[in-house]
Formats: structure tokens, sequence, C-alpha cells
């Protein structure tokens, strides 16, 4: 039994995470847990040195000084802070006028605020709240099928994840040790080609079932000509200008991705201050729910640490390696096996529990096997976009539940009942959406032009061809300057220790 174990320490501690995390044991602990204990038998089975624990300390104090976290704090206030200062009601009603006119109209400007959202806080929860309790009362009301217009709005919401300045892009960065404004930059054209294909279901779902998706009717569309324009024009330009300070800076290069964060939230800030909104109550709610989210990172992070470093000692980082690279197919074998185990984890884990613990196995395999990491990251990051959408533990069907009428309710615009959403018509209208994610998943793999547009790659450069040249000097009258031995002058210092030796 003792060989048994020695031989397979790896695998064993692998087995045992997952039955840890399936009893429902919170993923902070049980990964910190299982590291502990499977550290403990390794020094008890002679595999391990009790000083492996004492790198412990250092590792968790690394964490906090990690800079680049520092941008999650930031962009979770930000996103709080618009989201609560009426910033999404204000687009998805003056959109929502703009696009009333045409079948799916609605749906059009919830997949488009949706976008706006998430290039301006980039926190799902606060992106498919807000369009919930705003934009689903008026879908209902007009006669939307409900399957399109909760699918639409959590789908819509979850667009805050591969849209920068996502959350989950700067985890992923981090985990692969890569820069976070490389990684948005990749993230960028195919976070827009995922909005498009959205938008074109919304399209094709109009001219197949077009009762499914109708247009506002005259009297529902109380804005027009120069007062419409006026509305666009006020409610589009304030997130716009908040966009550039956050996502340009970092694409110019002017402000790292936690400066471009602290500008954001300083931006949100006035944008709330300007609206009459800022107020004690609204600061304090956004801090605590931003402390929360910090916290639980970090914890989450912390514990993958004492796991990662166990992991590595009993050669877990070999086992996954020699599983993962002689897999059939090559890279795209490995390519395919990741997505498909990525995807299949998602139904049970959130996108932060598959980047702490996924991740930091694969990436290593990834760059062995010549795949630029940028471009992984990017293809995870659009695969974890599914562990939102999932039936049944998707999180943001979780918070559309939240906000959607359980019971049949009358309308107080038009004094009509409404029935109520399902909890099975909100599963049933995420469907599509994943299947489109998965597809999007697809271009990535067959297009990874879609990512590497987004950014400078820099000039090619083969290290094959790289030569180190050293001048020779002729002169022994001159030392060389890289400090080979040669003829010089004495210095001071010389002729002081001649005359202390007597010489």
């Amino acid at each position: 039994m003792v060989e048994f174990v020695s031989a397979n320490m790896a695998p064993l501690m692998f087995g045992a995470l997952v039955l840890f995390l399936l009893m429902g044991f919170p993923v902070a602990f049980a990964l910190a847990a299982n590291g502990l204990v499977f550290g403990l038998i390794g020094i008890e089975l002679g595999l391990l040195t009790p000083a492996l624990l004492q790198a412990l300390p250092e590792r968790v104090f690394g964490i906090m000084r990690n800079d680049t976290l520092l941008a999650i704090p930031f962009f979770t206030f930000m996103g709080l802070i618009l989201e609560r200062s009426g910033m999404a009601e204000d687009l998805l009603d003056t959109i929502g006028q703009l696009f009333g006119p045409i079948r799916g109209g609605l749906a059009y400007a919830v997949i488009f605020v949706g976008a706006l959202l998430a290039a301006t806080t980039g926190v799902v929860a606060a992106s498919v709240i807000s369009m919930g309790l705003i934009s689903l009362p008026i879908m209902l009301r007009y006669g939307y099928d409900r399957r399109i217009a909760s699918g639409v709005i959590a789908a819509s919401g979850t667009l805050a994840q591969i849209i920068p300045p996502s959350l989950v892009l700067i985890v992923l960065a981090d985990q692969l040790g890569r820069s976070v404004g490389d990684m948005y930059a990749g993230a960028l054209i195919p976070g827009l080609v995922l909005t498009a294909l959205y938008a074109g279901y919304i399209l094709l779902t109009s001219i197949i079932k077009p009762e499914m998706v109708p247009a506002l009717p005259p009297e529902a569309r109380t804005l027009r000509g120069g007062k419409l324009l006026l509305r666009v024009i006020t409610s589009l330009v304030p997130p716009l200008v908040l966009i550039f300070l956050v996502l340009g800076t970092i694409f110019i290069g002017i402000a790292t991705p936690t400066e471009g964060g602290a500008m954001g939230a300083a931006g949100a800030i006035l944008l709330a201050l300007a609206k009459r909104q800022l107020g004690w109550d609204l600061m304090r709610q956004a801090m605590d729910a931003t402390a929360k989210l910090s916290s639980f990172v970090v914890f989450i992070l912390i514990g993958s640490t004492v796991f990662g470093l166990v992991f590595r000692a009993v050669n877990g980082d070999l086992w996954v390696e020699h599983l993962l690279i002689g897999l059939p197919g090559g890279e795209l074998g490995f390519l395919i096996v990741c997505n498909i185990l990525v995807f299949v984890l998602a139904f049970f884990l959130d996108f932060f529990e598959l980047a702490f613990i996924i991740v930091p196995l694969l990436g290593p395999v990834a760059d062995k096997l010549g795949i630029d990491l940028i471009w992984f990251g990017v293809l995870l990051g659009v695969n974890m976009q599914t562990s939102f959408m999932h039936p049944p533990f998707g999180f943001a069907l979780f918070f559309l539940r939240s906000v959607a009428p359980k019971m049949d309710y009358i309308d107080k615009v038009t004094g009509r009942k409404i029935g109520k959403i399902t909890t099975g018509q909100i599963y049933w209208g995420a469907v599509p959406f994943v299947i489109i994610q998965i597809i999007m998943v697809g271009l990535v793999i067959g297009f990874p032009q879609l990512v590497d547009a987004g950014r400078d790659k820099g000039p090619a450069i083969n290290l094959n061809d790289v030569k180190i040249e050293i001048p020779a000097f002729d002169n022994q009258d001159v030392a060389p300057p890289f400090g080979a031995p040669g003829q010089s002058e004495q210095s001071p210092a010389d002729d002081i220790m001649k005359q202390l030796q007597g010489k």
C-alpha cells in the first residue's frame, strides 16, 4: 500500500481534490487542505522534505505583493458604481428607443448595451441583474418569447468575461505569466465577433419566427427625432469616454492595467457625482461588494498556491505533461481535450476556480507544445464563459432567476396580466447561446488571427540566428573592458598594499 501511494501521489492528490469539490467543500479550503495533507503524507513517506513547506509564507506574501491583482478590486469597484448609479438604465432605455421600430429591437439593444457594460464594468452579476431588472419587464410587456428574452439577457451579461476589462482575463494573464495588456488586446476582436454572433441569432429568429421578437408599438416609442439624437449622445458619450480612459490608455501603452483600473474607478465616481447619484450608501455597498469579491479571489489563489507547491513537488506537473503530450493528434488533439475538459468542469466550477485549478496545469504543457499562451488564454477565456450559461449551475442563470418574475403579475403600463418566467424557460433560453459560445471556441481555434490581429506581436526573432561577437584586443598594453586579465596601470590601492607588505 505504501509503495502504491508513493508511486501515485500526483493522481491520488488530483483525485482527492475532485472528490472534495464534488462533496461541496469551499474551493479555497479544499485546495489548501488537500495540499497540506498530501504534503504531510509526502514528508512521512520520505518523498518530500519538511523544508518544502517553509516556502509557503513567501508564496503567500508574493500574492500580496502582486501588482497585477490590484486591477481586480479597481475594475470591480468601477463596475458596481456604474451599475448602481443608473448608467445601465439610461443606456437600455435610450438604445431600446433607437432600435425599437425593428423586429428584435429590444434584444439588439440588450446585446449592444451588454457589450458596452462589459467594456466599462467587467462584472457579470452587475450586467445581468441590471438588464434583468430594466429590460425583462419591457420585453415581456410587448410579447417577447420568454426563452429568447431570458437567454439574450443572460448571454449578453456574460460578455463581461471576454470583452476587456474582464476580471477573468486578468487572472488568466497572471496564471500564464503573460501581460494583462496583451491578453486584453488579444481578446477584444473575439469578444466583438461573439457579440455579432449573438445579434446574428436574433436576426435569424426575427426572420424565421418574427412573433417571438416583435417590434415596439408606436405608442411605446416616446422619443423621436432631435430628442432621440440628443438622448443617444448624452447617454453614449460618458461611457465611451470612460472606455477610452480605461482601455485606450492600456492599449496605447500610456497606463498599465492597474493604472487603467484606478482611472476607471475615479471616472465612475465622477460620473456618479455628475448624475447626483453619489452618496454614502452607494459607496458603502460598492466597497463591501468589492472587498468580498477581492477576498474571494485572494483566498482561492492562496489555496491554489498551497496545492500547486505540493503538487509540483510530487512531480504532478510531469504527470499532467506526460498525460497530455501523449494524446493522439498532437497540438490539435491537446486543444480539443483541453476544451472538452474545461467545458465539462464548467458545469460544476465557476471561472475563478477553473482559472486557479486547471490553467496552471494546462499552461506549461501548451508552452512546451509551442502554443502562444496569449492565444491559449483567450481560447480558455471564451470557453470558461460557458460556465456562466450551463444549466443547471450557470451563475448568470442564477442572477437572472433572482430578478425574473416568479409569479404572474399585472403590468403597470398596459394593465394586462403577464405570466411568470419558469426556471425551465431560463435554462432552455440559454442553450442556443451556449452553442454559439462553443462555435466561437471553434472559430478561435480555426482562425488564430482573430486573436493575433488585436495585438502587436513584435518582430519575429529566431534564436538560432542570434550571434554574439566579442571584439579581439590586439593591443597588449590596454586591458579588455570586460574584465579579462591584462596589463594596466597600478591603482593607488595597489601602491598602498605594497607599502603595507613592505615592498
